[in-house]
Parts: C-alpha cells; sequence; structure tokens
C-alpha cells in the first residue's frame, strides 16, 4: 500500500468516526460530514487504483 493510499484509507475511518459521533450525539450535521469525508476518500482511492492500473502498479 503506498502513502496515498494509506492516507486515504485513513480519511475514509476519520469519516467513519464523524459519523458515529454524529449518530451517538444526535448531530445531524456532523454525521453528514462524517459521510461525506467517507466519499470523497473512496472516491479518492478509486482513483489511485486507476492510476496504478494504468502505471503497472498494483502491488497492494
Amino acid at each position: 500500500m503506498n502513502m496515498d493510499k494509506a492516507k486515504h484509507t485513513g480519511e475514509e475511518l476519520l469519516g467513519k468516526a464523524k459519523e458515529a459521533a454524529g449518530k451517538v450525539t444526535g448531530n445531524s450535521s456532523l454525521e453528514a460530514e462524517g459521510t461525506a469525508e467517507q466519499l470523497k476518500a473512496k472516491a479518492k482511492q478509486v482513483g489511485d487504483d486507476i492510476k496504478d492500473a494504468f502505471s503497472g502498479d498494483d502491488k497492494k
């Protein structure tokens, strides 16, 4: 796993934590922010996968 993938995985986990905190506290804004961060991180991961496919660097 390269540094970008590790960073994006961390961003996704942070988003999950925010979403969970928002659910527990009843803070819909924080929950939505967490969901958005997860989606953004997943999109970056897809971009990394595409970049790796074209560069031949498919190590995970």
